[in-house]
């Protein structure tokens, strides 16, 4: 018998999900001395997880680092399984009889829910939907975001709370050229909303955007800043925070500035407001208003501070709320789930069950460590798990069918139409065609079905 990770009996594995986590780990296998055929999988037609379906329009060069995943996809060891829902379209336990070793980098597909009255009314969206709205992404394609209404929230103080909120104060000329879908752009043109309102739970010091989002905010056509200069005060710890880390303090100097501006300079305003925790969204069918209660910074150590409530409430009228409080991930039938975490446990990437190793079971990226840090983060967090699959390979059990023309073979009975890289390619080359029509970069296709249309399907 072949040792496993030869020339004659590569090492398989299967990396479910095609994000940056999914690639940065197809990357250092593809270049370790264990020989390694990597299939990656993505219930998507498309690759590249959140950089295609959650990078806001107008942050293009966020994107460029798709190049650096399009050469990792050219390798002679690499496929693309696209438009295969591991679990739907195959199980795990089938899965497990073609490939050697399954690393999971699926990321957090769900946002985490308030838990206050109200939340499910008419006019409360998770961010998540709208980015995925906007951005064309087929699985919020059918949503409707009513923009009538003059006053939106955005609850909380991360990049995504700010690229929902920006993308609100925009205009339409500030969009019109970006990849935005066009169905977005066509509601955003008859948008009412002359304020947005930024919340954070905490104080502005622990705020999580970085300064380059904060700055965007300030630089924007119609739309100026307000802050409190009375919620920029800090506690010692707070201040500690501040100058240990140097995007806080540059993040408190922009907010001091924009306190210092002129009120009423330009016709829309974007508010940044912190210490307050959403109680309760009042409304008969629709969103009408969102009570908070203020908070109070509790805590000596820097970035260990804990918003304690102070039982004093503050209404807000407001006709539209997006909940941008962080993600969780989806089980996958047969993964061990950890559902108070929202993620796969794990030691270090080595999915765990009742405590032990599950062998040959990986994950990498949010599905591992949670919903935290930038595109490259996810470079070491993948590199750390891989590092431990290669290390278990002399522990591994070989699967039954080392062929992925065995799993083509059973998803084409079952129906399935696979997106192999070159068919993405031929759908990125129609969406980047229909683009010019609008003077866009590209015009995406927001459903499945027009996709595979492309591919004669």
């Amino acid at each position: 018998m072949a040792i496993l990770g030869t020339a004659e009996r590569p090492l398989r594995v299967a990396i479910v999900g095609s994000g940056p986590s999914g690639f940065y780990a197809a990357d250092p296998l593809l270049k370790a001395e264990v020989v390694c055929q990597v299939d990656m999988y993505d219930r998507l037609p498309t690759p590249f997880g959140l950089v295609r379906g959650g990078v806001a329009p107008d942050h293009p060069k966020i994107r460029t680092v798709t190049r650096v995943y399009e050469k990792i996809a050219d390798h002679e060891r690499f496929s693309f399984l696209g438009n295969v829902m591991i679990g739907r379209d195959i199980s795990l336990e089938e899965l497990r009889r073609f490939y050697d070793a399954v690393l999971f980098a699926c990321g957090a597909e769900t946002d985490r829910r308030l838990g206050i009255p109200g939340e499910d009314l008419s006019g409360s969206h998770t961010a998540t939907s709208f980015v995925g709205w906007y951005n064309a992404h087929p699985d919020y394609r059918h949503l409707t975001f009513d923009l009538s209404h003059e006053v939106a929230v955005v609850i909380g103080v991360g990049n995504v709370a700010m690229d929902v909120a920006r993308v609100l104060s925009k205009t339409v000329d500030e969009l019109r050229h970006t990849d935005i879908a066009q169905h977005a752009l066509d509601v955003l043109a008859e948008s009412k909303i002359r304020e947005v309102h930024v919340i954070g739970r905490r104080g502005a010091a622990q705020a999580a955007f970085t300064p380059a989002e904060l700055k965007e905010m300030g630089e924007l056509e119609t739309c100026g800043p307000a802050v409190r200069a009375e919620e920029l005060v800090l506690d010692p710890v707070s201040e500690q925070e501040a100058q240990i880390d140097r995007n806080k303090l540059r993040n408190l100097e922009l907010l001091r500035e924009f306190a210092g501006r002129e009120a009423g300079a330009k016709p829309k305003r974007s508010v940044f407001r912190f210490l307050l925790s959403p109680i309760e969204i009042r409304g008969g069918v629709r969103v009408e208003s969102l009570i908070f209660e203020k908070n109070k910074l509790v805590g000596d150590t820097p970035f260990k501070l804990k918003a304690l409530g102070t039982t004093e409430t503050e209404e807000l009228a407001c006709g539209l709320i997006f909940r941008s409080i962080g993600y969780r991930g989806i089980p996958i039938p047969g993964v061990p789930f950890h559902d108070s975490w929202g993620l796969f446990p794990n030691v270090e990437g080595r999915i765990t069950e009742d405590g032990q190793v599950a062998p040959g079971l990986y994950a990498a990226g949010w599905i591992k460590r949670g919903p935290s840090g930038s595109i490259g983060t996810n470079k070491p967090d993948s590199l750390e798990t891989v590092k431990h699959l290669l290390d278990d390979v002399p522990h591994l059990t070989p699967c039954a069918e080392p062929s992925t023309e065995a799993v083509l073979r059973l998803l084409q009975e079952r129906g399935v139409q696979v997106v192999s890289i070159e068919g993405w390619r031929r759908i990125d080359a129609a969406e980047a065609e229909r683009g010019k029509a609008y003077q866009k970069p590209r015009e995406r296709f927001t459903r499945i079905e027009e996709m595979l249309e492309v591919l004669g399907g």
